[in-house]
């Protein structure tokens, strides 16, 4: 079968389906610099319900804020103008359930709840900071303070009252060893973050039936260190190459796809 180019318009594929907004170039122009410096005390006070500003005794402001995990959705696809996309809470929900099936020559090697602990908690700061990604133009550093102050007050500030602390101060330090990626349960945790990723987009291209392709992500599979989840990065990499083999069409990122598997044969 003689695989066709996508379409593209202004170097960025165009695309309409059901689930997706009117065809559009998915390329935004580039957000306005904010006129002040970004604050966790700022977000707050644009909250329709105010958060405590100092240490409550019960949890449920916590437990309350956490709602915008559910509600706030993933930046990437949200500039694919994907309709009903994943948000923040469901990325992390399959992760977790994605470190409980780690295989057993993994597994022997890592605290696997600890794993599913840490991916459940590693993009809690994006309750108030939203989700950051390479093309918003926020430096590397300007983001990690973001999201340590935002984690600083999430657990020393609303849960820093709560039974001495103890669950806050745990939380944090489970966060700050996934930021670190030294130990071996958070280099698995990140290389499941971008497996996850990748899952997902090619559900979402499933579901575009050959009109949305999301190859740009592909990239992060070349990130993937440990060998057993590059095992499980080249079986879906393979699931996309069939489907759009089915189609008839080249898709972006084949390329990526396609050294993956070449270095999966020899």
């Amino acid at each position: 079968m003689v695989l066709q180019a996508a379409p593209e318009i202004n170097g960025a594929r165009a695309i309409s389906s059901p689930d997706l907004d009117s065809t559009f170039t998915p390329i935004l122009p580039d957000k306005p610099a904010p006129t002040e410096p970004w604050s966790v005390e700022a977000v707050l006070a644009a909250l329709p319900t105010p958060s405590p500003s100092t240490a409550p005794t019960s949890p449920l402001p916590f437990f309350h804020l956490l709602e915008r995990l559910k509600t706030t959705k993933r930046e990437g696809w949200r500039r694919h103008n994907i309709a009903h996309g994943e948000s923040i809470s469901d990325h992390m929900y399959r992760m977790s359930i994605l470190t409980m099936l780690a295989p057993v020559s993994l597994s022997s090697r890592l605290n696997i709840p600890h794993c599913t602990k840490m991916a459940l908690v590693h993009d809690m700061a994006e309750s108030l900071v939203g989700d950051i990604t390479p093309v918003d133009g926020i430096a590397k550093e300007e983001k990690s303070r973001r999201e340590g102050t935002t984690m600083d007050y999430l657990t020393k500030t609303l849960l820093g009252g709560v039974d001495g602390g103890v669950q806050g101060r745990e939380i944090r330090e489970v966060w700050q060893e996934y930021e670190d990626s030294e130990t071996l349960e958070a280099k698995f945790v990140h290389d499941v973050d971008k497996l996850e990723l990748l899952l997902q987009m090619v559900d979402y291209e499933r579901r575009g039936e050959g009109k949305l392709d999301l190859g740009e992500f592909a990239w992060v599979s070349e990130r993937i260190e440990l060998e057993e989840v590059k095992g499980w990065c080249k079986e879906v990499l393979k699931e996309r190459e069939d489907f759009w083999n089915g189609l008839g069409i080249r898709p972006k990122g084949t390329e990526v796809g396609e050294k993956l598997l070449r270095e999966a044969r020899q």
